[in-house]
């Protein structure tokens, strides 16, 4: 595995998100098998972790601080603070909360949960309207300063509330959705990112698996998976929006590759700067995902998936609208 810098932090070129292995889509495996995933991704070249608070609300950040304690000097854990859920019940409260006090004490709690004195990247997992960003890159300032934070963070922010965190605390990456088909952070954040020298890391790579070609319109999605809610997840979204897996599909047969692999490789193509997490229950999907690395896309490769994405009509809204609201802020 190759190694792709966010500012001056070293990681693996793709990393791997956890949150798969809370409640978010469906049943999740037993603790003993979500361990030896997370672990088997390490064996396969992946140094770069991310977890958050919101995940169960906690139990991701124990789960992943266990799996990673015996390599933890040899990999990049990252989390995410800004929900409101109380600090003594780990009840989920309406809202965000961002407060200085707050989130210096959620960090605490956080390196206790992570078996750790320190956190590599600390993101503000939503930014909160109600707190100055200034304020926000000030606590991550002192926790940076007492050593208990690497790196600082943002998730979902608009350019002009990155570069303000940025004159602050210096912003190492920027966390947002981004693949093939939601291309959102292109016009404004993505050049801020390359402007300043910030790590941009795609979260749902490969469109909370759609892109993988695993999932069509007759797919049955359980009530307990999150999917079940999101209207590009709908049926009739599902079965428009085939069209950008079998772009996919036919790029992946003249590459000897799949679509989940064409659809990471188109990632890395995009910005040397750019490290993409996917997320997976299965070590045999992580192993086909790492295979991107080894897929080349040319210029004339790009320019024709390029093309032939400006066709195709993505159907329905990436999130559910309260959520959606919280981003770009």
């Amino acid at each position: 595995m190759k190694i792709r810098h966010l500012g001056t932090l070293a990681v693996s070129e793709i990393g791997f998100g956890a949150m798969s292995f809370a409640s978010y889509y469906g049943e999740t495996p037993d603790r003993s098998e979500a361990i030896r995933v997370i672990r088997g991704a390490y064996d396969l070249g992946v140094t770069f972790f991310d977890t958050a608070e919101a995940y169960g609300p906690w139990t991701n950040e124990v789960l992943v601080g266990e799996a990673l304690a015996p390599i933890r000097d040899r990999v990049v854990v990252a989390t995410k603070f800004g929900w409101n859920i109380d600090p003594d019940t780990g009840e989920q409260r309406p809202g965000l909360n961002s407060r200085p006090d707050h989130v210096k004490r959620v960090a605490d709690a956080m390196l206790k949960r992570l078996g750790t004195d320190r956190i590599d990247i600390l993101y503000q997992h939503r930014v909160d309207p109600d707190v100055q960003i200034e304020e926000v890159a000030g606590a991550v300032k002192d926790l940076v300063a007492a050593g208990k934070v690497g790196h600082f963070g943002l998730s979902e922010a608009s350019a002009a509330t990155i570069r303000r965190a940025h004159a602050v605390q210096p912003v190492t990456a920027v966390q947002s959705e981004y693949s093939l088909w939601t291309r959102d952070p292109e016009p404004e954040v993505l050049p801020l990112c390359e402007e300043l020298g910030i790590g941009f890391v795609p979260w749902s790579p490969l469109g909370a698996g759609f892109l993988t070609g695993t999932i069509d319109s007759d797919t049955a999605l359980p009530a307990t998976d999150f999917r079940a809610g999101s209207p590009r997840f709908a049926k009739d979204a599902r079965e428009s929006n085939q069209g950008v897996v079998d772009l996919l599909r036919h790029v992946a047969a003249r590459k000897n590759s799949t679509p989940a692999q064409i659809a990471l490789a188109w990632l890395l193509a995009r910005k040397p700067f750019i490290v993409p997490i996917f997320g997976t229950r299965r070590l045999d999907r992580i192993e086909e995902n790492l295979g991107a690395a080894n897929v080349s896309l040319s210029a004339k490769d790009l320019n024709a998936i390029e093309t032939a994405m400006s066709r195709i009509e993505v159907k329905g809204a990436r999130l559910p609208e309260a959520i959606l609201q919280l981003s770009y802020r």
